[in-house]
């Protein structure tokens, strides 16, 4: 017990309480940013970013991962607040905890399993792209002073690691922050601050229960919104979970992560936030700053808390530019780099769903919808291909037996082609099929061997089954009909 916590709690403290404060001192302007997108007071943001930080260091399943509201969350909340106010928006994010708590139990975690290595790369490739558009409007119709604190907030971050023994101290992006602040006030530069983003809040947030009726009309209002919201933080969570085990080379447990977010969405809601996930450029800046395990993330969340509280006047004036700075590394580190290389190496259908996922998240913003088409591509190529190396070879034997030798997976993609290897027309007394190298996986499979036999029955030719294997034995007698009694009767009744 002992062991394990200091395992997830202690093992790297500086570099975990350092790429904290960095962590927390860029979720201010995006909590505040996806307040804005979602339509609600920059607070409820904040508040949810702080409690989502907090809860999912003690209950996720991936140590090191930052959790907090997020944009493609906020882009779903739009039409709720717009239409019934912030009080069912708090119900919704409650009711997408509870929803997502059953989903850990009921282990959809595992489903990333179905996630291909190129989808992966396009959600990845497409966040990056995205996490860079969003800082465009902070480098769009500005002065000249904004473009050479950003270039120095690059340079900054690039080269500090550099520098012998200090280098290694403090994460770069902290001291691009720390320093950028410093020279915008020393020279008194007019640039846009977080200060400039909305009003911060300057007290504690309190539980309260959200003030809908406890109705089923209520129910059927925020129930389809709850449900996206499940779906979408869920996804995000999962897949920025398997980018940062990839990362750290190490594993996490999907499931527990499902019931975290759960947990701390419930409690967000109770304590007047939105809804919030896992978040990729947060959790890049973390690891990329040093930070590790759970202390990480529960340093990010508390020392929000403490910025947006106690210290607004301090946080109201960092300059804008040493934050798009920072995000701006976060998105060079976020994107595949490699995957413009391996376009050439890699077969045309794994570019494909790796490009089509890219292309539909950057164009919708919905990152679900992205996820989903990839998957979707990614099993209609693999069952393309896998439906090609089905081979039935035809031979005789010496009495004049005819023996189809069938090898390889027969499934929906795969029958129209086994049926087609068969010559149904042929006269012949009997027929050998040899199923021995042969698997059968689903209903359509089962169907087509079901064509096979009878129509070669009703030509009149004697049809046997050799070397089904266990698996396939029974869905075929589970679903099988050319050994169907009553129906074998009226065939040979033909004859």
């Amino acid at each position: 017990m002992l062991l394990s916590v200091k395992q997830n709690w202690f093992t790297n403290v500086r570099g975990d309480l350092l790429a904290g404060i960095v962590v927390a001192l860029a979720l201010v302007p995006e909590s505040i940013a996806f307040s804005i997108i979602a339509g609600v007071d920059p607070k409820v943001g904040l508040y949810a970013s702080f409690c989502i930080a907090v809860v999912i260091a003690f209950t996720g399943g991936r140590p090191g991962m930052i959790s907090a509201a997020t944009g493609a969350m906020a882009l779903l909340m739009v039409t709720l607040v717009k239409e019934h106010g912030l009080e069912y928006l708090l119900a919704a994010t409650i009711l997408t905890g509870v929803l997502q708590i059953i989903a850990g139990y009921l282990k959809l975690g595992s489903l990333m399993r179905f996630v291909s290595r190129s989808v992966i790369t396009g959600f990845v490739n497409s966040l990056a792209i995205l996490i860079f558009m969003v800082q465009l409007p902070e480098l769009t119709n500005v002065t000249w002073h904004v473009y050479a604190m950003t270039l120095a907030g690059l340079g900054i971050i690039y080269l500090f690691p550099y520098i012998p023994v200090i280098g290694k101290l403090m994460p770069s992006a902290l001291v691009c922050i720390l320093t950028l602040t410093a020279v915008a006030l020393y020279w008194g530069i007019d640039i846009r601050t977080v200060g400039d983003m909305g009003d911060l809040p300057d007290t504690l947030p309190i539980f309260l229960w959200p003030e809908v009726p406890l109705t089923l009309k209520t129910l059927m209002i925020i129930f389809p919104y709850s449900v996206m919201l499940m779906a979408v933080g869920l996804l995000e969570s999962m897949l920025t979970a398997t980018i940062v085990d990839d990362m750290t080379d190490t594993k996490s447990d999907k499931n527990r992560e499902c019931k975290g977010q759960g947990v701390a969405n419930i409690i967000a809601g109770g304590f007047g936030g939105m809804a919030g996930c896992a978040m990729i450029g947060q959790s890049v800046i973390n690891i990329k700053s040093g930070g590790r395990t759970r202390l990480s993330t529960l340093t990010a969340g508390l020392v929000l808390l403490v910025l947006v509280v106690f210290l607004s006047d301090f946080l109201s004036i960092i300059p804008m530019a040493a934050l798009v700075a920072v995000m701006i590394m976060v998105s060079i580190g976020t994107f595949s780099w490699k995957s413009i290389i391996d376009l050439k190496k890699h077969p045309i259908s794994t570019n494909i769903v790796m490009l089509t996922t890219v292309a539909v998240v950057v164009s919708t913003h919905n990152l679900a919808l992205g996820v989903f088409i990839g998957v979707l591509l990614a099993a209609m190529f693999f069952a393309n291909k896998v439906g090609h190396y089905m081979v039935v070879n035809k031979g005789e034997l010496g009495d004049g037996t005819r023996v189809y030798t069938v090898l390889g997976q027969v499934f929906f993609a795969s029958s129209s082609k086994f049926i087609e290897s068969f010559d149904l027309k042929e006269p012949i007394e009997k027929v050998v099929i040899d199923l021995t190298a042969a698997h059968f996986w689903d209903i359509t499979a089962v169907e087509s061997l079901d064509r096979v036999v009878i129509k070669m029955r009703e030509q009149g030719a004697e049809v046997e089954l050799l070397g089904l294997n266990e698996a396939s034995a029974t869905i075929v007698d589970r679903f099988g009909t050319h050994d169907d009694a009553k129906r074998l009767a009226r065939v040979l009744a033909k004859h």
